[in-house]
């Protein structure tokens, strides 16, 4: 435990350092960069490990399937909204 005014040292995650760093930048905010650093990290045949890490990091950043459902329904609706209004003011 730390005592006052320490901080307790950061916990080493698995993984090559490539794997921590896409890792970092999705926690930095760069999801894309992320998703594309796992893509290639990928692509090089990695150990078993790196490849665990990175499509736990692709699924971790993937775009749940509802939210196409919900933008398709809205894309919908407009359309229909717009077609009452134009048949009715026309």
């Amino acid at each position: 435990m730390a005592k006052g005014g320490q901080t307790p040292p950061e916990p080493v995650s698995p993984g090559s350092d490539e794997v921590r760093a896409a890792w970092a930048r999705k926690d930095a905010g760069d999801v894309a960069g992320a998703r594309r650093d796992a893509r290639r990290i990928l692509a090089q045949a990695p150990s078993a490990e790196d490849r665990e890490r990175a499509e736990d990091l692709l699924r971790a950043t993937a775009s749940p399937r509802a939210l196409y459902a919900f933008a398709l329904l809205g894309a919908v609706i407009l359309a229909i909204l717009l077609g009452l209004a134009l048949t009715r003011y026309s």
